[in-house]
């Protein structure tokens, strides 16, 4: 039996029930079968990011989702553009990583919903950029409109959302596959 992806998906949006988070429901329920998705839905709950206590004395909360994102063979990261950029905590989220190599060649999914979302899209994926994330153009969507496009029952009204949302985790799960295969590949010469 092939053992299922584990992907972590990331609700940047302070709004509860968001468009954000109902998508990261929605590709859950939807991809089942392929990985398990296990949904963090409230930053807040992430200490403010404090620089001393990057590398000793680290908070609990922090260690914890260090943990989570390191032995993740995927992330996804479903954000709203506010003020044409990140929202704080997802911000802060990736301050208390920054020291760290949690994020470093891990495939990764970047969605921004938005009105428009446009500078904010662009922004998130200079930030995984600098932090060594693994993205290609068919794993980041702009998903501008969104109000329009996701039903508060978590349904996806518009069929080209839905149909890009799909073509995103395909794509996803091509590129943490291929990251697989070159870790272990490179493991494998290591031993020799």
């Amino acid at each position: 039996m092939i053992k299922k992806k584990k992907i972590i998906g990331i609700c940047a949006s302070a709004s509860r029930n968001s468009a954000n988070l109902l998508i990261l429901k929605w590709i859950a329920e939807s991809n089942k079968s392929d990985f398990n998705l296990e949904i963090i839905d409230d930053l807040t709950e992430l200490p403010y990011f404090k620089t001393e206590l990057t590398d000793k004395n680290i908070p609990k909360q922090i260690l914890d989702f260090r943990n989570k994102i390191e032995n993740a063979d995927g992330i996804i990261i479903c954000t709203p553009e506010y003020v044409f950029s990140i929202p704080s905590g997802l911000k802060n989220m990736i301050e208390w990583c920054v020291s760290t190599t949690v994020f470093s060649d891990k495939p990764i999914g970047l969605i921004t919903t938005s009105a428009s979302g446009e500078k904010g899209h662009i922004e998130l994926k200079l930030i995984m950029e600098t932090i060594q994330t693994k993205f290609t153009d068919e794993t980041t969507l702009l998903i501008q409109g969104v109000k329009g496009k996701v039903g508060k029952d978590g349904k996806i009204l518009d069929n080209n959302t839905e149909i890009e949302l799909k073509i995103l985790v395909q794509n996803l799960n091509k590129l943490t596959e291929n990251l697989a295969g070159k870790k272990c590949i490179k493991e494998q010469n290591n031993k020799l």
